[in-house]
């Protein structure tokens, strides 16, 4: 029988009714315990977390794991995001597997080492060197025990067919839709508590094909899958799409029958009254990246007006070329701030935020089971100490983790099980992660300056 452990008496936590703490056993929360109360069980262990800030594990809804190989590149900076990605496209060909391995392994860590428990990453290079992507961020995320949403993405449609991206990044479709199957059938749990899942994700209209698109959510629909994409991201964007297709990106997304409850899309920037009010009435789910917004001066989502309409809002901290980190604590902060420039102060709570990259994203991503503490939910929890300078005299703990800036958990879990602990994470030689991580950065680079 798997022990409970008490998780005692937290300075503050994101939940109802637990003021006093949480029980785990197993994977789940099995009961809340209230403000002067004990639990109502006998319990094996107990971690006095009096001096710590309990939230819900956050979940990243959009990333680009490869990206960590490219920060700061000097080809890339002070650039909006086609004349952007035209310079890394470039050098992102010649990526390898060994990249990939280095480049996931380094941002899961990132992320987890800020309170993230559940991320999804958008890989959609796949050069002749890169057959096995997903396959590899499978092996990593299991070796550190990370919960993941691997979307399987793709570009079909290159440069010689009216696309964005050069011939050397794209894929055959056909070859796109039988890989997109076989991880489908390899690693796709359903089950409650899944640690791994796969989804379909073209990654732009500027990128892949009317048919792949078409094709892909057949494909999602006959395996219950969700969709993603990136969608109205940029002015640029919405001309392209004009001018290739003869439509917007709703009127487009309805076209190629992505309109639905099971799609998400990637920053979700530009559409108009109407087309927010199609959005909601679908139920479709918007990744909002506010630090890859502001970096690449995209414009800010419309997140209030979404969510009136009934579109869902989570959170991601997009690739890390255009963010150029994968904090997903510091990235709720900057979305409580960047929303606030649009709607104000008093509309844009740190609740709200918090919201944002738990509940919000969770439904994103239609998962029941994590984005609460609540019983009956998987056991994935940040727990951050306010023990730095930046803390010092503040009084509301949950408000003072964005106002004052948090950057590091003290510990986090997944599934009941201890993946960081005093900010370290388990069993990891950082050191040895990031000189590992640093040399494929500088192989990537210098193939790319021969070439």
């Amino acid at each position: 029988m798997n022990k409970k452990i008490w998780i005692k008496s937290p300075l503050a936590i994101l939940a109802e009714n637990a003021d006093n703490g949480i029980v785990i056993q197993g994977s789940k929360i099995v009961e809340l315990v209230p403000k002067g109360a004990l639990p109502m069980s006998a319990f094996d262990e107990i971690y006095d977390a009096a001096e710590s800030v309990v939230l819900p594990g956050l979940i990243n809804t959009h990333h680009h794991f490869y990206q960590t190989l490219t920060r700061a590149h000097p080809d890339a900076l002070n650039k909006e995001l086609f004349p952007w990605l035209t310079s890394l496209y470039k050098v992102w060909t010649h990526l390898d597997e060994t990249m990939i391995y280095h480049s996931t392994k380094l941002a899961l860590t990132e992320l987890l080492l800020s309170g993230c428990t559940t991320a999804s990453d958008h890989h959609y290079v796949f050069s002749e060197n890169l057959e096995n992507a997903i396959d590899i961020q499978v092996e990593v995320a299991r070796e550190l025990g990370m919960r993941v949403v691997l979307t399987r993405g793709s570009m079909s449609l290159g440069q010689d067919d009216g696309g964005l991206p050069p011939q050397s990044v794209v894929q055959d479709e056909q070859r796109i839709l039988d890989d997109s199957t076989r991880l489908i059938n390899t690693y796709h749990e359903t089950h409650q508590g899944a640690m791994t899942q796969i989804a379909l994700a073209p990654c732009s209209p500027f990128s892949v094909s009317t048919e792949l698109m078409i094709e892909s959510a057949k494909i999602a629909k006959e395996n219950k899958l969700c969709l993603h994409t990136h969608l109205a991201e940029t002015i640029d964007e919405e001309n392209f799409c004009l001018k290739k297709f003869g439509m917007r990106t709703v009127d487009y997304l309805e076209h190629v029958g992505w309109l639905h409850d099971r799609t998400w899309l990637a920053h979700g920037i530009h559409f108009n009254d109407e087309e927010i009010q199609r959005l909601g009435a679908a139920k479709v789910g918007i990744a909002h990246c506010p630090t890859s917004n502001m970096m690449l001066a995209s414009g800010i989502c419309k997140t209030l007006e979404l969510e009136k309409q009934g579109a869902i809002i989570g959170i991601g901290v997009d690739g890390s070329a255009s963010n150029d980190g994968s904090n997903m604590i510091t990235e709720v902060r900057m979305a409580m701030y960047l929303q606030r420039l649009k709607y104000g102060s008093s509309k844009i709570t740190h609740q709200k935020a918090f919201e944002w990259a738990t509940k919000g994203s969770a439904q994103i991503l239609r998962r029941d089971d994590i984005g609460e503490i609540a019983v009956g939910k998987e056991a994935d929890l940040a727990l951050f100490k306010l023990d730095e300078l930046r803390f010092s005299g503040s009084h509301d703990p949950l408000a003072a983790l964005l106002l004052c800036g948090a950057t590091k958990a003290d510990r986090v879990m997944i599934a009941g099980k201890w993946k960081v602990i005093d900010g370290e994470v388990l069993e990891m030689d950082i050191k040895q992660l990031m000189l590992q991580h640093s040399a494929q950065a500088k192989k990537l680079y210098t193939a790319a300056l021969n070439n």
